[in-house]
């Protein structure tokens, strides 16, 4: 059997052609192609592209105006800039009681389970069942409900300052959060980087292809995406960077020699060596290398960025020992929670729901791309896989 797909409308419309044999069943559809996708694509040297545009000529954009590339497939001009943000800011009030649900909740639940319930509840509150209303609708309300969850799972209930939806996403969930002894000023700096940095990656990532998957199903985008948070959630997925942060703490000192002796230590013990390796690159992720670049400038001196920095240099020359690793280099979680964590964002259990915020942009789009474009506006057919029946199953049949 061959399956045919194509890149996605931003690369050459070259055909894939793959023999679907046994050999590929019970291995998580590891590139098996099954869709196309018109937000972003990753190549080997240069990693993630978001409609055409290589990662490292987006990051220094602010985060609305990458929304705007996802959704419009092309960057905005000057005037659709500034009309972006007043379309978001339109939709930013939260319609309902969504402080009381949270309030609910578990303080000990994990962020991201708050996350996907705060997703749930946006959409229980109002859903217009337009696929890009409530994309974009809940793209707005996103920055107030981070902050939410912050505040009330901290219990920090009391004296929330009122949303400016005026003001800028970053701005908001900064207004909400309200943290003392910040420097406000680079954690909306560190929080935008990160945003543009984390908002697609492909159609084939578990969270993603979830998302799209409850979709197909005509159930609401926020079922859709609180089904792709708790994809994400997993420590295989999005929960990497909340280890890596927990890793570099773990090495404790950015001495050469000690950092060597912690990782061969880490790799005699079979333990994993977080923030480094990447399925499709074959060099540094530049997700990884803007990060660096932004640490350099903002924090040198913080303990944790100096020791991811010497893990920089250190950990891909001890993995390339092992001829079986293709890409010892570093990927995008590697400083992400150093920079987070010299914001001020100390607990790294919190670190996935910033890619999950990231990622609702990028999941959003694809959603709304499926639904309501691909096959002349009718959308594609609700994800039907075929498993086969083991032998043994059969035997009992019979």
């Amino acid at each position: 059997m061959y399956v045919g797909s194509t890149e996605g409308d931003t690369m050459a419309k070259n055909e894939v052609l793959l023999e679907v044999t046994e050999k590929h069943l019970n291995t998580g559809l590891r590139g098996v192609p099954v869709g196309t996708c018109r937000t972003s694509f990753v190549t080997p040297s240069e990693g993630v592209h978001y409609c055409g545009y290589p990662i490292t000529e987006l990051a220094s954009f602010e985060p609305e105006d990458i929304i705007y590339l996802l959704f419009n497939k092309e960057l905005p001009t000057a005037e659709q800039s500034v009309a972006i943000r007043q379309d978001l800011a339109s939709r930013a009030a939260i319609p309902g009681d969504l402080e009381s649900v949270l309030k609910a909740l578990p303080k000990f639940g994990h962020p991201m389970d708050w996350l996907s319930v705060g997703i749930h509840t946006l959409g229980m509150l109002e859903t217009t069942n337009d696929w890009k209303e409530d994309a974009l609708n809940l793209i707005a309300r996103m920055p107030r409900l981070m902050g939410l969850i912050f505040r009330i799972r901290e219990g920090r209930e009391e004296n929330i300052p009122a949303d400016d939806t005026s003001l800028s996403m970053v701005e908001r969930f900064v207004r909400t959060l309200d943290l003392h002894d910040s420097d406000d000023e680079k954690m909306k700096q560190i929080i935008s980087t990160y945003l543009v940095l984390h908002m697609d990656h492909g159609g084939g990532n578990l969270s993603t292809f979830t998302g799209k998957a409850i979709a197909s199903s005509k159930a609401t985008v926020y079922s859709s995406m609180a089904g792709a948070m708790n994809a994400l959630s997993g420590p295989l997925h999005g929960r990497a960077n909340q280890s890596c942060l927990e890793f570099v703490l773990k090495v404790g000192t950015s001495d050469p020699v000690e950092v060597e002796a912690f990782v061969r230590a880490e790799l005699k013990a079979n333990r994993p060596i977080f923030g480094f390796g990447h399925a499709v690159l074959r060099s540094e992720d530049p997700r990884a290398t803007v990060q660096f670049k932004l640490g350099s400038e903002i924090c040198p001196d913080d303990e944790n960025f100096k020791i991811v920095t010497t893990l920089r240099e250190v950990a891909p020359r001890v993995l390339a020992e092992n001829p079986k690793i293709s890409n010892p280099n570093a990927n995008v979680d590697i400083a992400s929670g150093a920079l987070l964590h010299h914001a001020g964002l100390t607990d790294p259990t919190y670190y996935t729901t910033f890619f999950g915020w990231a990622r609702v942009a990028g999941i959003g789009a694809q959603i709304v791309d499926e639904r309501s474009i691909f096959r002349n506006g009718k959308g594609t057919p609700i994800y039907r896989p075929k498993y086969i029946a083991e032998a043994q199953t059969l035997r009992h049949i019979e």
